[in-house]
This record gives C-alpha cells, structure tokens and sequence, in this order.
C-alpha cells in the first residue's frame, strides 16, 4: 500500500482559500482531454512525509507513528505560492508559512524509528493546488502565480494529522487510515 502523513485544512480555512483558487485560470473548466488536474478540495493537503509503498503488515507500524506524535500543533497559514518543475512536469501550489518544521521533524523521527522508508527531501510546506503540466498557456500560468504570490489565508493551528492511503492515477484516490484526533480518543 502507498502511505503518506499530511496535515489537513480546517474547513473554515478551505473554504477562504477554496474562493481564491476559483479565480483561478487553472480552475476554469477544459475540455475533454485538456484536464489541468485540478485537485479537488477534500484532497488538499500538507504533506508532512511521504512513506510510498510499504507492505500491508507495516500499517500498524505506521499508525503507531501518529499516536506517538508528540503534542506540537504548530500555526500556519497559506501564503503566497509558486511551481514545482517545469513543462509538461509543472505543478502549481501554495506555499504554507508557520512553524512547521518541528512537527515535520517528530513524524520524520518516529517514522525512522519504527524502520518505515520515507523521503528525505527538506520539507517544503505547501498545499498542492493543481499539476497541470505544459496545458495552461504561459500567461495564465504567470497571471496566477501572481494571484497566488499576493495571496495570505487566515491563520490556523495544525492540529488535523492523518495517515492517508493513497491510489495514484489520472484521478487519485485518497482513505484515512488514522489521524492524531483518534490518537487522542483512544
């Protein structure tokens, strides 16, 4: 199974940036074919570590890591944004401002210690907004980097934390699996 851990919006703060995505070129619909891979709003996320594919025994090992997380509810907020590569290859998002990286930190620590890989890039908090590759013409693209460059979300305490299975594909799937609000309660 595919596995990721991500923290996600609370919806108060979904729908503010929701309102600005829809202004958008890459939000307006396509026609058949010419798909801008938009991500809809109950998949937007901030991922913290990216597990990848792991054996369906080890999911255990990895809910452990969300109830051992220590109690670090950071703040945050979506603010400015920019693109991950280029050409057919580019992926629009919105970077995330706040103290992050302590949280990122423990996850990637406890992810270690029960022996689950994961990707050791630097953690680049953002949420994905879309991966619309070379379909969106070169000025809608500058015109809504710098929508997204001048754009500042309300403020929000990062306390939503799931383990999130994930389907890849042309229209990815995502389950909860677990989330430190069950961590918790149990």
């Amino acid at each position: 199974m595919r596995l990721f851990i991500a923290a996600y919006l609370p919806d108060e703060v979904e729908r503010h940036f929701a309102a600005m995505v829809g202004t958008l070129a890459v939000a307006r619909p396509m026609p058949e074919g010419r798909s801008l891979r938009l991500v809809p709003a109950e998949q937007r996320h901030m991922t913290l570590a990216f597990i990848g594919d792991v054996e369906d025994e080890r999911r255990d090992d990895a809910v452990e890591v969300l109830e051992a997380l220590p109690q670090i509810v950071p703040r945050a907020r979506i603010g400015g944004g920019g693109r991950f590569g280029r050409g057919k290859f580019t992926t629009l998002v919105a970077k995330v401002d706040g103290d992050v990286a302590p949280l990122g930190d423990a996850v990637r620590k406890l992810l270690k210690k029960r022996r689950l890989p994961f990707d050791h890039r630097p953690l680049q908090p953002h949420v994905t907004i879309a991966r619309p590759g070379d379909r969106l013409p070169g000025a809608d693209l500058a015109a809504d980097l710098d929508v997204l460059r001048a754009y500042e979300g309300p403020e929000w305490l990062v306390d939503d934390v799931r383990l999130m299975k994930s389907e890849p594909g042309p229209r990815p799937t995502y389950e909860v699996l677990a989330t430190t609000r069950d961590a918790k309660q149990g």
